[in-house]
């Protein structure tokens, strides 16, 4: 196994890092960045070798964040400096490799100081949507537990667990929208990869670590579908929030009025925790130059399941 994994067995958890935040007002940063993690693309070119989906962006932007995007293979004292000038993270889906990847690698780095500031009473959350959340089960429990299922191009209503009602993530969703969540197909799924509930179950470090928030089937296997970290600003689906409202090039994504709510809500909740970080750039120009207002999206609709992407070195 690589050198990146087992990285949870190095904290302690005895103190939450939402100890802290009980009773009084909290401080918040309204002018939240996140950092969206590029990836791999799987033949590249010449300035095409890594991209980032344009709904990732406008998911965030919807909420009000801005977004920098965090580029593949560059080196850790580059990442650890983005780190603490951005309010959050995000791990978006994808194809490419949980291990070899400059996704993996990059992202198992951004887990560690987030963990790390964290432990240290330095809000930094992180989300991950389908890859993201297989890559947050591989680095927190140090296996690949994953298993085949048959749900790639499928919307499905959530069968929220009974941890649903203690949630950080549900707790401002309206009650008409947890019961549309709960019976109506509202969370579209990319993925031919899950992680079993019952894998969930006989991996201690997971089970210790994240809150099952949410299941989903397709047919024959049940795998978890939405957590959330116990002590850590730390929150994962595996159905995709950013397309009901900013993806259109497939037919079994839902598009109504509650699966957009669905997206917006999502976001909100993500972006609000994002504004309980208080790291900076160190100046204006540093912030201009990093934000992904210097990159132009292309409209890729035709040759992919985006409608538009952003392409990198």
């Amino acid at each position: 196994m690589i050198q990146f994994l087992y990285l949870a067995c190095l904290f302690t958890f005895t103190d939450s890092v939402f100890s802290g935040r009980l009773g009084g007002p909290i401080k918040t940063n309204d002018r939240p960045i996140i950092g969206v993690l590029a990836q791999d693309v799987l033949h590249a070119t010449p300035q095409r070798n890594a991209y980032i989906a344009a709904s990732y962006v406008k998911f965030l932007e919807s909420a009000g964040a801005r977004v920098i995007p965090l580029m593949i293979n560059r080196t850790e004292d580059e990442y650890t400096r983005l780190f603490k000038s951005i309010n959050g993270v995000l791990f978006p889906g994808g194809g490419v490799s949980l291990e070899s990847s400059g996704y993996s690698k990059t992202a198992a780095i951004f887990y560690r100081l987030a963990l790390e500031a964290n432990s240290n009473g330095d809000y930094f959350p992180v989300w991950g949507t389908c890859l993201g959340l297989e890559m947050l089960m591989l680095l927190t429990s140090g296996e690949r537990l994953l298993s085949r299922t048959n749900t790639s191009g499928v919307a499905l209503p959530l069968n929220f667990t009974d941890d649903v009602r203690d949630s950080r993530l549900f707790k401002e969703f309206p009650e008409e929208l947890l019961k549309s969540l709960a019976t109506e197909r509202l969370t579209e799924n990319s993925h031919q990869w899950s992680l079993t509930t019952e894998n969930f179950t006989k991996s201690e470090r997971l089970k210790r670590f994240y809150r099952v928030l949410s299941t989903n089937s397709d047919g024959q296997n049940e795998f978890v579908s939405t957590v959330e970290a116990y002590d850590f600003p730390i929150y994962a689906t595996q159905w995709h929030p950013e397309k009901n409202a900013f993806e259109w090039s497939r037919p079994y994504i839902p598009h109504s009025p509650r699966a957009v709510q669905t997206s917006f809500y999502t976001a909100h909740f993500f972006i609000n925790e994002a504004r309980k970080s208080f790291h900076s750039f160190p100046s204006v120009e540093e912030e201009e130059k990093a934000l992904i207002y210097n990159y132009k999206p292309e409209y890729t609709a035709t040759l992919s399941a985006f409608e538009q992407s952003y392409y990198f070195d």
